[in-house]
């Protein structure tokens, strides 16, 4: 959706890239296509294979890199990330990717996640002697790593990786060698593409697009990946298991123009929308959605109800993603700076406004109200998605269930407070029916904040601090 939405907030994106002469500037275009998945900060890291140097900042890819020497950034090999802090502050030492220098050698690490045993395992790094720099979860592994050896490899890297509980995707560059790696369950993305010999490793296909790379293959749950010289190594760091791969990448998160986990993310979101339709049918006279994710879901809407779809809400395209503002008086004044009804649209008319998510109700309020004082005779809200029920643990930055609105208020209540004429959400079964091609192994989705059932809980996992 866009702005209440401090709750649906994917916190990053990562890009790696193997073998390219212009491997800093084809990075800075990766960040740049994956800029909606974080505008805290970003940052890329190069290697020549000599040294590992790196550019970051506060602020937005063009701003962050606006004062970059590129020829300053030499070698065939860099990684770059884009930020939403979850765990950790808003401060500069946060950005990632994170660069540490040691004696045996440099590593810089660019995270895509969230860690849920981190804070154990800072304080057991600490009562070791660690001292920790940063307030993110990522610099972890990075002691990890070398806590368990003075070289990083796959056995050191997939020993750390082993400890830590939740979901993340990890890029890992040294001067040797960059790896890549997904949790066990798969609930973020990641993807393996090439640009002529060079490989590509990014949270997104958007970016292999937009610098002109072939798709190859997605990284599996519990891979490990190794890219040299010598090309790609694939092992595993733990057993993989069947892929819960987060609802709200297809929902809301990802590019339209992105496939995740092999299946388009407009197809499938348009798909919701005809399942929608089937399930929460309304006598109405247009469709329109919320710009931008819900566009898809409502174009599917009106196909499959035999109504028109009208561009019924305006969206400033010069407004930055509101929902990334720091305050929430930020965010409630960007949604009146960024959305504008279309009166002559919808004026006189039944309006079914498809939108992909409520969290707390503020912004679909405002908009149901904008609606009704350009003249709209009933406007009938339509959720392209099941109801948001439960905190995510996973790398969302998802409110407490306390700031729910569907946690605490049954539809009709939620109707009410929003003012809509009417209210529906798309089904479990709904969602999965438009996302999921099969039941094969590689087939899931972790729906934990709609439905509470959690893949992976951090007391059902047994860590161990022996190092080797």
């Amino acid at each position: 959706m866009l702005a209440e939405i401090k709750g649906i907030n994917e916190e990053c994106g990562v890009f790696g890239i193997w073998g390219h002469e212009k491997a800093a500037e084809l990075t800075y275009y990766g960040l740049h296509s994956m800029q909606h998945r974080g505008q805290e900060g970003a940052g890329v890291v190069v290697s020549d294979g000599e040294e590992l140097k790196g550019h970051k900042g506060l602020g937005l890819v063009n701003d962050v890199f606006k004062s970059a020497k590129f020829d300053q950034l030499q070698g065939p090999v860099a990684i770059g990330h884009v930020r939403y802090s979850t765990q950790g502050e808003k401060a500069a030492e946060n950005v990632q990717p994170l660069l540490f220098r040691a004696q045996t050698g440099s590593m810089a690490l660019a995270h895509n996640g969230n860690i849920m045993n981190a804070f154990k395992l800072r304080g057991q790094l600490e009562e070791q002697g660690s001292i920790l720099q940063t307030t993110s979860d990522t610099e972890v592994l990075a002691h990890l790593i070398k806590r368990d050896g003075n070289s990083v490899s796959e056995g050191t890297i997939g020993h750390a990786l082993n400890q830590m509980v939740g979901a993340y995707s990890y890029i890992i560059l040294t001067e040797e060698k960059m790896y890549a790696a997904l949790d066990p369950s798969g609930i973020r993305p990641l993807s393996i593409g090439m640009i002529g010999d060079a490989y590509v490793v990014a949270s997104e296909t958007c970016a292999f697009d937009q610098i002109g790379a072939t798709f190859i293959r997605d990284v599996l749950p519990g891979e490990l990946i190794t890219i040299d010289d010598n090309g790609l190594r694939s092992t595993h760091f733990a057993e993989q298991k069947q892929r819960k791969l987060c609802a709200m990448e297809y929902v809301y998160l990802s590019r339209p123009d992105s496939n995740i986990n092999y299946v388009n993310v407009h197809a499938s979101r348009k798909q919701m929308g005809k399942v929608l339709a089937n399930e929460a049918p309304a006598d109405a006279d247009i469709v329109i959605g919320v710009p931008d994710s819900s566009i898809s879901a409502a174009i599917g809407f009106a196909e499959e109800s035999g109504l028109p779809y009208e561009m019924g809400i305006l969206k400033n395209r010069y407004v930055g993603r509101t929902f990334i503002q720091p305050s929430q008086e930020l965010r409630e004044q960007g949604v009146k700076m960024k959305l504008s009804p279309v009166r002559g649209i919808i004026e006189g008319k039944r309006v079914i406004m498809i939108d992909d998510s409520i969290v707390r109700g503020t912004t679909c309020k405002r908009i149901v109200k904008m609606l009704k004082a350009a003249g709209a005779k009933e406007v009938h809200v339509r959720i392209a998605s099941p109801a948001i029920q439960n905190p995510c643990y996973y790398g969302i930055d998802m409110s407490t269930r306390e700031e729910l609105i569907a946690a605490n208020h049954t539809i009709e209540e939620i109707a009410e407070i929003i003012g809509g004429d009417s209210l529906a959400y798309l089904t479990e079964e709904g969602l999965e029916k438009a996302v999921l091609a099969d039941d094969s192994f590689n087939q899931g989705m972790c729906t934990a904040c709609m439905t509470g059932k959690y893949p992976v809980k951090e007391e059902e996992k047994e860590i161990s601090y022996t190092s080797y």
